[in-house]
């Protein structure tokens, strides 16, 4: 098995750009775009590299996006050669991870995150709820403080991203209400997050259950190789699993420290972040700050990958 991961990140990583100079420079990229476009009937890979930002940002959009950025990157490594042991995705991310196991189609999967999208911001009203990433604290002094805010509505710990970094969401006077015990325990810091619904939460069961109607009608094939799913941090190995775990993972938490303290354990030595962004390098590295990283984003990202595989391989 390779001892090389691909990761896939979510939704925040979107910038306007995004994607560009893959596709000047990879002809693979650029088709992985131009099926996007097909598959959603406009032209997202021209949000993507001009814009504008307030419209690349919304939900509906930004997650396609990502997916489709990350999915470039995958191509070109790919018609490169460069082999994968596992996958692993942060939240809808984790699209990006089953297209790269063989389990979706990216047809499908940039069809899907983009109804996901949809129903994930239907859910909440418009400031009704929110979330904000609590640093400085371990995950279990997060979720004593969750239910002792609860009173004030739902509020609960929903990204276990890394050591000390832990995201809630829920209703907003709850979101408040913890915000404001955490600070009183200690937390360094508390950083309100620029989405406006409460992503991972129970209250996203309403867009789990619309999700549910879509992927029915969605193809699902057998894994190429292990996925981690959010849900439970550990491998998702069969294709019946796949649906099941997608839904659950609207609003259910993202185990993400759990699910590279996994990799890590089974042996992963070098873990590829694709597409936009640099966040999952950044919690890999606190999570182990040994660990091997590189952001395959770009095109200079992209032959960094490129040169470690030629002198290993």
């Amino acid at each position: 098995m390779s001892k090389t991961a691909f990761l896939f990140p979510g939704q925040g990583a979107q910038y306007a750009g995004m994607g560009r100079e893959l596709t000047e420079a990879y002809p693979a990229a650029r088709r992985v775009f131009q099926e996007a476009d097909e598959a959603l009937g406009f032209a997202l890979s021209r949000l993507c590299f001009e814009g504008p930002a307030e419209e690349l940002q919304l939900t509906v959009n930004a997650q396609p996006a990502i997916l489709t950025t990350a999915v470039a990157c995958l191509a070109v490594l790919r018609e490169k050669g460069v082999p994968a042991g596992a996958a692993a995705g942060h939240s809808l991310g984790e699209y990006g991870a089953l297209v790269a196991a063989g389990t979706l189609s990216f047809a499908d999967a940039v069809r899907v995150v983009r109804q996901r999208g949809r129903f994930m911001q239907e859910a909440v009203p418009p400031g009704a709820g929110g979330m904000t990433a609590v640093l400085g604290l371990d995950a279990p002094a997060v979720e004593e403080i969750c239910r002792r805010a609860g009173g004030a509505g739902v509020v609960e710990a929903v990204n276990l991203n890394c050591p000390g970094q832990v995201v809630i969401a829920g209703d907003t006077a709850a979101l408040e209400r913890a915000a404001a015990l955490a600070k009183k325990a200690g937390a360094r810091r508390l950083v309100p997050l620029a989405v406006s619904a409460p992503f991972h939460s129970s209250l996203m069961r309403p867009a789990g259950e619309k999700l549910a109607a879509v992927l029915a009608d969605v193809p699902v094939a057998g894994l190429q190789f292990p996925v981690v799913a959010n849900v439970t941090a550990d491998y998702v190995r069969a294709p019946e699993e796949v649906r099941q775990l997608l839904v659950r993972q609207v609003y259910s938490p993202v185990r993400w420290e759990e699910s590279m303290r996994r990799l890590l354990a089974d042996g992963v030595e070098l873990f590829v972040e694709m597409g936009p962004g640099t966040v999952l390098t950044g919690l890999l590295r606190k999570i182990d700050r040994r660990a091997a990283c590189l952001p395959a984003g770009e095109p200079g990202g992209l032959e960094k990958v490129l040169a470690y595989h030629g002198e290993v391989g």
